[in-house]
């Protein structure tokens, strides 16, 4: 057959072989195979899992694998996230037959008990749950009333079970570090407490335990529960981070409304090195680059985290550095300082009202956005950078009772009620 009839044939060939293929796979007709060709996959069966961070649309599909409606998976949404349902068994609204075959395969609500709860004399509330391989996480709870008596309640949240970054001020990296945080464990921190506040949460920061980039496809797993399953708005929610390379540009391209916050705590490489040993492997210029780019992706400012430590990087010399640096990579950012909140074992000092102040207003000066945080939960270890406990690396054994670590001395109090007056006036 010469080359230009073959190709006239071929379009005859491929039916037959097409016909061929129908009846060898059992399809009747042409027709029917070129549909069952283009059907979508039949999708596997759900894992047995936690319900805790499964989106609706998840849990109704769960719903029907089990033989039920879908209006039992809606249900099932409602009882986890707004009643906030800890067991299997205390799903009293869905068949108890249903229960019992959710159990029977597997599946768990993932909640975990509450082992401790401490509370500081602002209100601020400190809880440590048991995970279920006995070691300890903490979340803080912060309430905050405005002059109009409404009530923004901030949950600052874990990202890991400890921290491997070791940042020098901070007692989380002293504690060691054990593991990262699943999602479900991370958004069941915000439910504790909303069932100790009996309120909504309406803030969430990812600043409690560990470095959320090293965590961040769990970490973008609870960001989107929190968003759509508890109704918090991206807006509301900060993700924290002291510098990972690469991660910023991740985050960066799905385009998130929430904040990113930068722990940068120096104006320069060589002084955040000693600060940040992690600092090493990426060069302040390096990570300013990523924070510039960060802007221009997602239009949204970044806010730079500066811990105020005493006699080390508190001197106004260092605050016309943070402004010459910021200006040198473009405008739009926050600088956000935290005076050194005190930690057991920890050579560093809190600064004086005096260098807060004198650092805020050289920035000021300079034309950056700067704010000083108001420091909650100092009494009951639940500040900033105070979060540690022994059980973060070895995990618990048997009903050990945890011991807080030391407390301020009330001199350090005293000034950081002064502090707090200063500069709210």
């Amino acid at each position: 057959m010469r080359p230009m009839a073959a190709l006239r044939h071929a379009p005859i060939a491929r039916a037959a072989q097409f016909r061929a293929l129908a009846v060898s796979c059992g399809v009747g007709s042409p027709e029917a195979a070129a549909k069952a060709a283009t059907a979508p996959p039949v999708s596997q069966k759900m894992a047995p899992g936690v319900l805790i961070g499964m989106s609706e649309s998840d849990l109704q599909q769960l719903a029907l694998e089990f033989g039920q409606d879908k209006y039992r998976g809606k249900q099932l949404h409602q009882l986890l996230y707004k009643r906030k349902i800890r067991e299997i068994q205390d799903l009293s609204q869905v068949p108890l037959a249903f229960r019992n075959e959710l159990q029977e395969a597997g599946w768990r609500v993932g909640r975990s008990p509450v082992y401790k709860e401490v509370t500081a004399a602002d209100g601020t509330v400190k809880l440590l749950l048991k995970l279920e391989d006995n070691r300890l996480v903490e979340t803080v709870g912060i309430p905050v009333e405005d002059s109009k008596g409404s009530v923004r309640l901030t949950a600052c949240v874990s990202s890991q079970v400890g921290c491997p970054l070791r940042c020098s001020f901070c007692a989380t990296g002293k504690g060691g570090f054990a593991r990262n945080l699943k999602s479900h464990e991370i958004v069941e921190q915000v439910l504790a407490l909303e069932e100790i506040f009996k309120r909504r949460v309406t803030n969430v920061v990812f600043m409690g335990m560990g470095e959320p980039m090293l965590n961040l496809k769990e970490v973008l797993e609870a960001h989107r529960c929190l968003n759509k399953d508890i109704q918090i708005g991206q807006r509301m929610i900060t993700i924290s981070t002291v510098g990972v390379p690469n991660t910023i540009k991740r985050l960066a391209s799905h385009k998130l409304q929430s904040t990113l916050a930068v722990s940068l705590h120096a104006p320069n490489q060589k002084l955040r090195e000693q600060i940040v040993p992690s600092a090493k492997s990426y060069p302040l210029d390096a990570l300013m680059n990523d924070c510039k780019q960060y802007l221009l992706e997602t239009s949204r400012r970044v806010s730079f985290e500066y811990t105020l430590l005493a006699g080390v990087n508190d001197a106004v010399d260092h605050a016309i550095e943070l402004a010459e640096l910021l200006h040198k990579w473009g405008p739009g950012y926050h600088v956000n300082l935290i005076p050194f909140n005190p930690i057991d074992g920890s050579e560093y000092k809190r600064p004086y009202r005096k260098a807060v102040l004198a650092f805020s207003a050289a920035l000021e000066s300079r034309k950056v956005t700067v704010s000083v945080r108001q420091t909650r939960g100092l009494d009951a270890s639940a500040a900033c950078g105070q979060l540690r406990n022994e059980f973060q690396k070895v995990p618990l054994l048997g009903d050990v009772q945890v011991e807080e670590p030391q407390q301020a001395e009330e001199s350090q109090q005293v000034e950081e009620s002064e502090l707090e007056m200063a500069v709210s006036s």
